[in-house]
């Protein structure tokens, strides 16, 4: 590791950067792939939110599975096998999964039961996004370990830019192997197998990463430490795996929308009953000792969950009459505004990472208002390149400005920074609730622009303190990316009833909502343990 110091960053480093890119672009594709699949296979909007569901519940499960394996072997599994395996595995997790995709797909063309093909689309899905759980787990500390510790932080935020990058880019390109460039394109007459291009590509291109890693000589990352077995805790994350256990029965019994709201009830119920029974007797429960953790597990739910839904949303409100067009945009006049709404979450990271980076302090004000511009510019160069109208997208620039003054207003500090943020996405999605058009189009894309800060500012809030609790504290946020799985369905579920893909739009405002709370209260529970909640930092995601 001292040579590696000298050296300077790992020459694999560049090979690590592309597995963020491709994160980034395949979650975003499905806000894509999601009104298609709703199209091609007659589906409701519930029923198309079950690629989140899938894809995101993965990362809870593999999460799990790790904690379980870890806790009953006694050890930290990934520790002992070392990051570089994590990855490799990982990678080879997620081959599978792209080649059971291509089969999936080439398999349903032949079913006459379009609903049974979309379930294996599903479980493909999952060993995907299986692979990429193990591959975050271990990836995110391996970045800091790929050169001089110090500045590890800069190698995440320059990672972190570049799976932004893969977001904003991955919906375009989608769009153009399933409708070409043309714009109008029927998704019930396009050929699903035309995405087979993108997984075969995967499949290389990780096998590749996979064969570099494996002969690569990296530094040493293993460790036996003793992982600590906290039984409360343990059994607190069993109880939600119950409640995700649930939603599934209630899939498998097609009253989705009941099993959803109930297990999401019943998962709040069992964090918020942690926080209760943990302040009375802390043993037992490790790090959920703490109720800045528990109600961060709640903010990370929350956070992702209406990051995802407010996207994978998207596609059925512009398609509906009346919203931004009288007859309502077709699935191949999307891309624009879903590129739009995930690169709005590059425009705020690259903002955000400016805050790492040893410059003064006028210069780093200058950098607050000219980086989101270039990032925009970036988004657009892209949908041009495809051939997308710009000029559409233009007004959103204005925008832009009130994320800046947001900036300003943060004073670099995660809880004024959230609580702002928070309010800021609360106000966007109650003002795309009220209109419609263009005004309301743009406000539902901002959700994205005022999500980008989120998670460094909640990760940094809920593990302020916690000493040697630290490293478990991280594993249990990162379990409660499971919002994203859960949240969207239950929005399409409100879509389906006479409430309408329009109104189903008040969930993002609750969402909204709880965020600025936690950013409050945790100043005072912080406050009353002596931490300064002001000077908490984190890297992003």
């Amino acid at each position: 590791m001292a040579d590696q110091t000298k050296q300077g960053t790992h020459p694999s480093f560049p090979v690590l950067i592309l597995v963020f890119f491709f994160w980034g672009f395949v979650a975003a594709s499905n806000s894509i792939f999601i009104p298609f699949c709703k199209a091609h296979f007659e589906l409701t909007q519930l029923e198309s939110q079950l690629i989140d569901f899938a894809f995101y519940g993965a990362y809870f499960i593999g999460s799990l599975l790790l904690y379980l394996f870890s806790v009953i072997r006694g050890v930290d599994i990934l520790n002992k096998i070392g990051y570089q395996k994590g990855i490799i595995y990982g990678l080879l997790i997620s081959v599978v999964g792209a080649a059971a995709l291509i089969g999936a797909v080439n398999i349903g063309n032949g079913m006459a039961e379009k609903s049974n093909a979309f379930y294996l689309i599903l479980g493909a899905f999952f060993i995907v996004a299986l692979g990429f759980s193990l591959q975050q787990t271990a990836a995110n500390p391996f970045a800091i370990l790929l050169g001089d510790p110090s500045k590890g932080t800069h190698r995440l935020n320059l990672a972190g830019g570049i799976n932004s990058f893969g977001t904003t880019i991955g919906p375009i390109i989608v769009s153009m192997l399933l409708f070409g460039s043309a714009q109008g394109g029927d998704a019930s007459k396009t050929d699903i197998s035309k995405i087979n291009t993108l997984y075969i590509l995967l499949i290389v291109l990780f096998l590749v990463a996979a064969a570099i890693f494996a002969f690569a000589k990296m530094p040493k990352t293993t460790a036996d430490e003793p992982f600590e077995n906290s039984t409360h805790a343990s059994k607190a994350l069993l109880g939600i795996t119950a409640m995700f256990v649930l939603i599934l029965v209630g899939i498998a019994l097609k009253k989705e929308l009941p099993f959803f709201i109930t297990g999401i009830v019943g998962i709040l119920a069992i964090l918020f009953y942690a926080k209760g029974s943990s302040q009375k007797n802390g043993d037992g429960w490790g790090a959920m000792k703490y109720p800045q953790l528990v109600l961060g597990m709640i903010a990370i739910f929350v956070y992702v969950g209406v990051e995802v839904t407010v996207a994978s949303n998207m596609g059925a409100l512009l398609k509906h009459p009346g919203f931004l067009t009288p007859e309502g945009l077709s699935e191949s006049q999307l891309d624009p505004f879903i590129s739009l709404f995930w690169g709005s979450l590059m425009i705020g990271r690259w903002a955000g990472a400016i805050t790492v980076f040893n410059v003064s302090k006028a210069t780093r004000k200058l950098l607050f208002v000219i980086v989101p511009f270039i990032a925009y510019g970036v988004i657009l160069g892209a949908n041009a390149w495809k051939g997308n109208d710009i000029t559409q997208l233009y007004p959103y620039a204005g925008v832009l400005v009130i994320q800046i003054i947001g900036f300003f207003a943060g004073q670099e500090k995660p809880a004024k920074t959230l609580m702002i943020f928070g309010l800021l996405g609360m106000a966007a999605m109650i003002i795309g609730l009220c209109t419609t058009g263009y005004v309301a189009t743009f406000a539902f894309v901002s959700g994205g622009l005022f999500c980008s800060v989120m998670w460094p500012s909640i990760f940094s809030l809920a593990i302020a303190g916690l000493g040697k609790y630290t490293s478990q504290a991280s594993s249990f946020l990162v379990m409660m990316i499971l919002g994203g799985s859960l949240i969207p369905p239950v929005q399409g579920g409100l879509a389906d009833t006479p409430l309408g893909i329009h109104a189903s739009y008040i969930i993002p405002v609750l969402c909204f909502a709880y965020l600025a709370f936690f950013a409050f209260r945790v100043k005072t529970i912080l406050k009353s343990q002596g931490i300064d909640y002001e000077s908490a930092i984190s890297s992003g995601h």
